[in-house]
């Protein structure tokens, strides 16, 4: 028993010694190169060797593949040594090809040319930096900026430099950066803040980020901050239609805005991986990210409707409570959210089943809604009951979701879970749209009717999608292979 305990932690920490090896590489890249290593979507920058080791762990179990730190090791640093443009890459999916197709090839050096190919190159992509204003700085406007941030690597892409509030004094700065420190939710964010008095800003990470007090959007010139051409990302939600959002285009050095929230009117409704490739860049200049619960639910209903296609279906979403909602009982505008959040279960009405028919149009009609809030902080449910036009089975959608969560246009919206124990908080910090449970998954018999059941972190998991569309809008989308 003795030599078994002694063997495995050797082997423990052999494999220790290769991610270490594989974070080094990792950050080279990043800073570098403005090139971003992956594992089916789970983050490889800025984590511990054990976290990268849980990561294979995960690979393993969901793709079947025996995905180790061994082959991820020795591709990242053939990838390393070939000239990639600016990339995102799936070295899950890299690696899974490897293990599949390495007969083919006579060295690793050939396959990954092979692989990425219309990556080689670094005239294949120019990245020209875009300046991000934040206006507003609650919930979302807070994971935002620790999200830019941290995503800003070489500087190439996003570069937030500006946040709106309407009121600024020294202490209103501190409290706003102890609030960016810790999250009671989200944790404690990992960096450095500044508090810079002087220029009325804080710095990030070595980014200087000002904050300018303002009571209305055109009354701001971004141009005497050093900001041009800038996407401004609204997060307010006080404006919702193209004339209260058009203000904020009346201030000097605004080209584009995206709103956090579900808009009114003509104003586009995206969610990045399905729709993002059919907004007017050279026409339109104000965009809505949609609701948390739209980018969560959309994705899923797209692999299901385009599979099977929908007979017809309604959405259930158990939905943590939001500030919107009243600590204790008191007065409130909408039926039932002046009980108190933290207290009562709240049946509430949803607009995600009519946001549907905005993204896909072909299920106008289909589709019935409601919410339940309840009394917990974040990370939210969404079940999806379901009429198909063709039968199927349990097993092939569950293979149908897998795959796509693994593979595809839309594994960033996606992650499939194989546990039989998840919970909601688990999948606080989880970067996807949606997290499909394959264990709850039920299939009448009929074959013909399914409950598929899709959490998915409300606050998190949508500023990610928002982050996504933001960088379609900005034109700063690096090259990418999932």
């Amino acid at each position: 028993m003795f030599n078994k305990y002694q063997s495995e932690f050797q082997n423990w920490i052999e494999k220790e010694k290769k991610a270490v090896q594989l974070l080094q590489i990792v950050g080279q890249l990043w800073f570098d190169r403005s090139i971003e290593l992956v594992l089916f979507r789970k983050p490889l920058f800025d984590v511990g060797s054990s976290e990268i080791l849980a990561c294979h762990q995960y690979a393993k179990e969901i793709s079947g593949k025996d995905i180790n730190i061994y082959e991820t090791l020795e591709l990242a640093k053939e990838i390393a040594s070939c000239s990639i443009a600016p990339s995102r890459i799936d070295i899950g999916r890299l690696t899974t090809e490897w293990l599949d197709e390495n007969n083919q090839f006579a060295t690793q050096h050939d396959f990954v040319i092979s692989k990425l190919s219309s990556h080689i190159g670094h005239d294949k992509i120019s990245l020209q930096p875009k300046d991000v204003v934040l206006y507003g700085f609650g919930r979302i406007g807070r994971l935002a900026a620790r999200e830019l941030i941290l995503q800003a690597g070489k500087g190439e892409q996003l570069r937030l430099r500006a946040i709106i509030t309407r009121t600024y004094s020294d202490e209103e700065l501190i409290k706003r950066a102890e609030l960016l420190r810790t999250d009671s939710v989200h944790g404690t964010f990992n960096g450095i803040i500044v508090e810079d008095f002087q220029n009325r800003a804080l710095i990030i990470n070595g980014q200087t980020v000002c904050f300018i007090e303002a009571k209305d959007p055109e009354d701001i010139d971004y141009t005497a901050y050093g900001i041009q051409d800038a996407l401004l990302i609204d997060n307010t939600g006080v404006f919702r239609d193209r004339e209260g959002l058009s203000r904020h285009l009346s201030a000097n050095g605004i080209s584009r805005v995206l709103l956090t929230a579900p808009a009114k009117g003509d104003v586009p409704n995206i969610v990045a991986g399905i729709n993002d490739a059919d907004f007017d860049l050279v026409n339109e200049n104000i965009f809505s990210n949609a609701s948390c619960t739209t980018n969560a639910i959309v994705p899923v209903l797209k692999i299901i409707e385009d599979a099977y296609g929908i007979e017809k279906g309604h959405i259930e979403t158990i939905h943590s409570y939001t500030n919107d909602q009243n600590l204790l009982d008191n007065y409130h505008k909408k039926y039932r959210r002046g009980r108190s959040a933290a207290l009562n279960m709240v049946i509430t009405e949803t607009g995600a089943d009519k946001a549907v028919a905005k993204v896909i149009p072909q299920l106008g009609g289909k589709l019935t809604g409601n919410a339940v809030r309840v009394p917990t902080p974040n990370v939210s449910l969404a079940i999806l009951n379901i009429s198909l036009n063709q039968v199927s089975s349990r097993a092939e959608i569950i293979d149908l979701l897998k795959q796509a969560s693994l593979f595809g246009k839309l594994s960033e919206q996606i992650e499939f879970s194989i546990s039989n124990e998840l919970v909601s908080s688990d999948l606080i910090g989880n970067s996807h749209a949606a997290i499909i449970d394959g264990p709850a998954t039920i299939m009448a018999k009929d074959n013909k009717s399914v409950i598929i059941y899709a959490w998915y972190d409300n606050e998190y998991g949508y500023t990610r999608q928002v982050i996504r569309l933001a960088k379609k809008l900005a034109g700063v989308v690096r090259l990418t292979y999932y």
